[in-house]
């Protein structure tokens, strides 16, 4: 069993949804087949494409995923694809090297401190079991603590927590519904995306919920690019398939099926309010998942 990194693009050649499958060679088919049944990282680069004096990537590891099967490319011969699910997306994007001048994966650093740009270069690359747990404590620095109480105690004893803590957290349901509604909720700005109202609690909480388009127990992934944030009664009606949204992003209803006080509270545009980042803007697959799967319209 090992682990290993996958390069994602903002902007790729492959037919990449990360959040469901990852596209790729033949060349790396005998690292990925490694990698089945376990865990995987995603790492996007400094270039958003392939052309060299292409920039605006990360350089940050982004999101974790567990790699189920791989399946041949029917329409591009020698191409395969990787199908993963329990996508997770980190609180904080990492940086493949620190300001201090530490490197997660260490092979990637020469003995003179320099990056091993050969290596880096490579798409799809393995890394041991505790650098990616490292990386995973990085990105997920605020709730990555040990189990402790009597609860856990049987898991304890059943799994060897000093080897796999981490993934034992993040296939938690409770864990991932916290981890998806604060990344939805911190994208859109604490706001609901369909009227642009921020309400906030007698605590400082926003009270906006996190809203999956296409559903988890529809294999909707817990992905920032699968959710949009709403108030609790746009909620419930894009959740019954009473709303929608385009392609372009513009508003879909069933105008006869939602009261005149309810539309009167929606952009006046009927646009959907989007993040500032277009890595978390909705993904036009999910989206039309739920034009072509729940919306009455």
């Amino acid at each position: 069993m090992s682990k290993a990194v996958f390069t994602v693009r903002v902007n790729p050649s492959y037919d990449d949804l990360p959040e469901v499958r990852y596209h790729f060679p033949k060349r790396y088919l005998n690292t990925v087949k490694s990698v089945v049944d376990d865990w995987i990282l995603y790492y996007e680069p400094e270039r958003t494409g392939n052309q060299q004096n292409s920039r605006g990537g990360r350089k940050s590891y982004f999101a974790t995923a567990k790699l189920n099967s791989i399946k041949k490319d029917s329409q591009r011969e020698n191409h395969f694809y990787a199908h993963v699910s329990h996508y997770l997306e980190f609180d904080r994007a990492v940086p493949f090297r620190e300001e201090n001048g530490v490197y997660y994966e260490s092979k990637l650093k020469r003995p003179d401190g320099n990056i091993n740009k050969g290596l880096s270069g490579w798409a799809v690359r393995n890394i041991p079991d505790d650098e990616y747990n490292k990386i995973l404590l990085s990105g997920f620095s605020q709730e990555m603590a040990l189990p402790t109480h009597s609860s856990n105690r049987a898991l304890s004893d059943e799994f060897d927590w000093a080897d796999r803590p981490i993934v034992q957290q993040i296939v938690n349901r409770p864990f991932r519904d916290r981890k998806f509604s604060m990344q939805v909720k911190k994208a859109y700005g604490e706001s609901c995306a369909f009227t642009g109202i921020k309400i906030l609690n007698g605590g400082g909480r926003s009270e906006v919920q996190a809203a999956h388009i296409r559903p988890v127990k529809l294999s909707g992934p817990d992905s920032v690019r699968n959710g949009i944030a709403l108030c609790s009664t746009l909620h419930w009606m894009f959740d019954r398939g009473f709303m929608s949204i385009d392609s372009d992003y513009s508003l879909l209803m069933c105008k006869d099926d939602i009261p005149e006080p309810i539309m009167s509270m929606l952009n006046p545009d009927y646009q959907l309010r989007l993040p500032n980042s277009y890595n978390f803007r909705p993904h036009e697959q999910f989206l039309k998942y739920h034009r072509n799967n729940i919306f009455k319209g």
